[in-house]
Order: C-alpha cells, then sequence, then structure tokens
C-alpha cells in the first residue's frame, strides 16, 4: 500500500505545451538559424579585414537571403508533409469502404499494443464501426500520429520563420550600422548575438523542460566554437589574398 502524500510535497499542476507545440519548433529553429549564421557571417567578413559598410552589405544582403530560404524551405516542407498527411487520409477512407474490418482488426492490435484488453477493446471497436468519424479519429492518432490541433499552417510557419530569421540577424547586423570600427562592431555584435543565444536555449526549454541555464550556456557554446572558425577563415583569406 503506497504513503499517503503530503500536500506540501505535491508539485503544482503544470500545463502541457498542447497546440503551441508545433510552432515552437519554428521559434527556436528561426530565431537561433539568424543569431548563429549571421553572427559568423559578420566575424568571417570582419575577419576578413573589411571596412564596416564592406561587412553591413554582406550582413543585410545574408540577412536577406538566409530569410527567404527558411521561409521557402519551411512552407515547401510543412507543405509537403501536410499534403501527404491528407493523402495518407483520404486513402484511409477508401479502406474503410471496401476494408473495414481490416481496419478495424488494426483498432484491436493498437488496443491491445497499448494494454487495452477483453470488453474494453470490443467495446471501443464497436464505438468505431458505428461511426466512421469515430474510427478516422482512432486512426488518425494510432496509425498517422495525427491530431488536428497539431497540424501546421504552411503560410503561418513560412512567415513565422522568415520574420524570425530577420529577427535573430539584427544583433549581428545592427552595430555596424551605427560604427565605423568594425572591430568595435564585431565586439558589440558578440555581445548581442551572445545574449540572444542564451535566451533562445533558455526558452527552449518550455518544450525539453531541461536545465534553463545549461541549455543557455550549451547555446552559446556551440555559436561560439563556430565563431572561432569562422573567425580564422577570414584571417586565412585575409592574408592568402594580400
Amino acid at each position: 500500500m503506497a504513503a499517503p502524500v503530503d500536500d506540501q510535497q505535491i508539485p503544482p499542476y503544470r500545463e502541457h505545451l498542447g497546440p503551441r507545440s508545433q510552432y515552437l519548433r519554428d521559434i527556436i529553429l528561426g530565431v537561433n538559424d539568424g543569431l548563429v549564421s549571421m553572427f559568423l557571417l559578420v566575424v568571417g567578413v570582419v575577419g576578413g579585414g573589411v571596412s564596416s559598410n564592406v561587412v553591413l552589405l554582406a550582413g543585410l544582403s545574408g540577412a536577406f537571403a538566409g530569410a527567404v530560404s527558411m521561409a521557402a524551405g519551411e512552407y515547401m516542407a510543412t507543405k509537403s508533409q501536410e499534403e501527404a498527411i491528407d493523402g495518407e487520409l483520404e486513402l484511409e477512407r477508401e479502406h474503410f469502404k471496401y476494408y473495414k474490418e481490416r481496419e478495424l482488426d488494426e483498432v484491436r492490435d493498437y488496443l491491445g499494443n497499448i494494454g487495452v484488453t477483453g470488453d474494453a477493446v470490443e467495446a471501443v471497436v464497436a464505438s468505431a464501426a458505428a461511426d466512421e468519424n469515430v474510427l478516422m479519429e482512432l486512426m488518425k492518432a494510432f496509425e498517422f500520429g495525427v491530431i488536428d490541433d497539431g497540424r501546421r499552417n504552411p503560410i503561418f510557419a513560412m512567415v513565422m520563420s522568415g520574420l524570425l530569421f530577420l529577427a535573430g540577424s539584427i544583433p549581428s547586423v545592427m552595430p555596424f550600422v551605427f560604427m565605423d570600427n568594425p572591430d568595435q562592431a564585431l565586439i558589440v555584435a558578440a555581445v548581442g548575438a551572445a545574449i540572444g543565444l542564451f535566451v533562445v536555449g533558455v526558452v527552449k526549454t518550455q518544450m525539453t523542460r531541461t536545465n534553463p541555464l545549461k541549455s543557455g550556456l550549451e547555446n552559446v557554446a556551440v555559436a561560439g566554437v563556430g565563431a572561432i572558425v569562422s573567425y580564422f577563415i577570414g584571417l586565412g583569406y585575409d592574408s592568402f589574398v594580400s
């Protein structure tokens, strides 16, 4: 018999992510990609020994190109995924029409796999046999892992990814708008990018429920290693062409 639990030991109830979860990926990926790729770009260009104006041109061009690429890629990937799901569900309706008993047997198997047995299985199967909407919802969840609240809008995903990439680009590009010395601007950009990366790492733990401090520092560290490599690539290029 389990020991009684003291009410003071019960943690507060926490809600699941729910419908927000399918777009949190876009937020993390879009902002983080903008922060990392644009910072590495300006680091490499500064390492090449060019002026702030050249770095700014490269940064603006890279931010625009990256945002368009990110948006287009997200749109195509999301649209393709949703179309594939729609095609599978249409095929499932055909199966319901011509092979319904086979589909009901699949429901029995799925229920058995999760530990439902005996009369409980047959009660669910009987409900599914009487109403194809119930059968479809069961097959969506069991066979395709699809939940209507979790489906993604390709246009919304596209716009969000592109805009968030641009937002992530701002800390790395903006200092070169106001500062003529590229080395000084790079220091400001590094501080801004590091803060942004740390914040994104912390926000990511809303999904992973891991340690926020560790996640933030890991995100900064990964970008930092890339920045060092990018800077030395720029220095090597400057030495080679000089």
